[in-house]
């Protein structure tokens, strides 16, 4: 009774945060807030039907930022489709000074979903947190439910400011990040009729420790979860790491990594996968926690007018990386990603048809809840890597190879010569490339290339290259040009804008720098 009238009140969607609150008058106890959690707090597990809906991934341009992606070039007429989603990420994957900008430049898409529903999960958070200290239970067991609510409240809410200003803020530097400006903080249960403003990028960051803290704390006093698509101190330690990481605190990223492989060692070794389960699947023995949808095989479907991993990313991955099959599908010069399980139980392509991808991957799960996320996913290997880069920017470099080497032994055929001897600078890089072959298409690298740009040890800066082609029709799989976009080193576009949305409904926010995209065309 409680949770339905709590759920009446959530799926209203209004301006920007004015109304996002929700009515807990009928919260009776911390079962009540358990069911708002599980419904309304945490991200809904499903795919994408097709590129275009983002409704139903509302994270879905983070994959498009970055140079992992890029234009399919195939030109076999037998895989044309009718493909409406390439349009709309158009904005996001040519770095528009307007993220919802079409490609016509007549006018634009919707741009503030991912605002509005991160928004949304975060005060449902709050309402939760607030009730929590009004509950009257007071037995042992309401208590351990309360702060199983109350701990997950403040991961999550920890979780979806950390992805917001990694958006719509720059990157975290030190000398720059108590004035660099980032999101809005609303903690408040209250709806408050106001215009809100940007917290700069410490402040933002000071909220996330602040509550991982908490999340920490209660959490681990409530222990093991029965499922990892519920938040436990094991994913909260897997946060921290990630986020002391992105603010170049290494000994404390370190140290947090070395808690996550301490509390979950396992890595898959590939030569025992089988390549139909795919790295990320709910057995998968790396797996600490996951939510989200997986919109991935919509983006790479071996059709025009869909994305391909980029030759760059591909060239990464030697061939007695086994990574290189079992991560990626590829067909001529197209690379798929096959990260995810293959649930088709009629599958009749062999994987040299070219049409296999389509069937094995996409067509299976289109429509339907999926396991793991392509985004909101934490995987030990990931902890592997986040120690041996901490250690490695200490100086530790015994320590940073013998966390490599931890991870690239469970990656490599039998007999490889897998370790890595590298010192120095190139042990970093070497580090950052086993970051790109590990966590292709996990919705990390833009993150990552971002944070790079800023690093105090070896700062990098990265130009990208991304391809956009034209047709005679919607329907027509003939190219009439190609318009090339660079993404500079120094670009504003590093940074995403506020949508138009938010700054209309919030009088005096100030947006991120903009100026005039520009490309180069080629007549086809």
């Amino acid at each position: 009774m409680c949770a339905a009238a709590l759920l009446l009140s959530v799926t209203g969607c209004g301006d920007f945060l004015k109304e996002y609150s929700q009515d807990t008058d009928y919260v009776d106890s911390w079962e009540d807030l358990n069911e708002l959690l599980i419904g309304n707090c945490y991200l809904p597990q499903y795919q994408s039907s097709t590129l275009g809906q983002a409704n139903d991934d509302n994270q879905f341009f983070l994959h498009f930022l970055g140079d992992e992606l890029d234009e399919n070039l195939s030109t076999n007429d037998d895989n044309l489709m009718e493909y409406d989603g390439k349009e709309r990420v158009f904005g996001y994957f040519t770095w528009q000074a307007r993220s919802g900008q079409n490609d016509s430049y007549t006018g634009y898409n919707t741009e503030n979903g991912n605002w509005t529903q991160m928004y949304k999960l975060i005060n449902v958070a709050n309402n939760i947190i607030y009730s929590v200290t009004k509950l009257k239970q007071n037995d042992n067991a309401a208590q351990l439910g309360k702060i199983k609510v109350d701990g997950e409240a403040h991961f999550l809410r920890a979780y979806y400011y950390f992805f917001l200003a990694n958006l719509y803020g720059k990157a975290y530097d030190p000398a720059t990040a108590s004035s660099d400006l980032a999101v809005p903080i609303k903690t408040s249960e209250n709806v408050e009729d106001k215009s809100f403003q940007r917290n700069t990028v410490q402040e933002v960051y000071d909220l996330i420790l602040s509550d991982l803290d908490i999340a920490d704390k209660e959490l681990t006093a409530y222990g093991a979860q029965p499922s990892k698509y519920r938040s436990d101190s094991v994913a909260v330690h897997f946060l921290k790491s990630r986020v002391y990481l992105y603010m170049q605190n290494w000994e404390m990223a370190a140290r947090y990594a070395q808690k996550v492989i301490n509390e979950h060692p396992t890595l898959q070794n590939l030569n025992a996968l089988n390549q139909k389960a795919g790295i990320l699947n709910a057995a998968s023995p790396e797996l600490i926690f996951s939510m989200g949808g997986n919109a991935m095989p919509c983006y790479t479907m071996n059709y025009i007018k869909s994305f391909t991993i980029t030759d760059k990313i591909y060239g990464l991955y030697s061939d007695d990386d086994l990574r290189k099959s079992k991560y990626i599908w590829t067909n001529g010069d197209f690379h798929g990603y096959a990260k995810t399980p293959i649930i088709a139980t009629n599958l009749t392509q062999e994987p040299t048809d070219p049409q296999y991808y389509f069937y094995a991957y996409y067509s299976p799960t289109s429509f339907n809840h999926v396991d793991i996320s392509d985004k909101f996913c934490f995987r030990s290997a990931e902890a592997y890597l986040i120690k041996a880069e901490a250690e490695a920017y200490m100086g530790h470099e015994d320590a940073a190879r013998q966390a490599l080497n931890t991870l690239r032994a469970q990656r490599y055929a039998p007999g490889t010569d897998y370790a890595v001897t590298a010192t120095g600078d190139d042990l970093i890089k070497t580090i950052r490339n086993e970051r790109e072959r590990e966590l292709c298409l996990e919705g990390q690298r833009w993150f990552d290339l971002r944070r790079y740009r800023v690093c105090q040890v070896l700062p990098q800066k990265e130009t990208i290259t991304h391809h956009y082609y034209y047709y005679e029709s919607r329907s027509s799989s003939r190219r009439t040009a190609l318009h090339t976009f660079i993404l500079q080193p120094d670009d504003w576009g590093w940074v995403l804008p506020i949508p138009q949305e938010v700054l209309d409904a919030n009088n005096g926010m100030k947006n991120n720098e903009r100026g005039t995209r520009t490309y180069s065309s080629t007549a086809l």
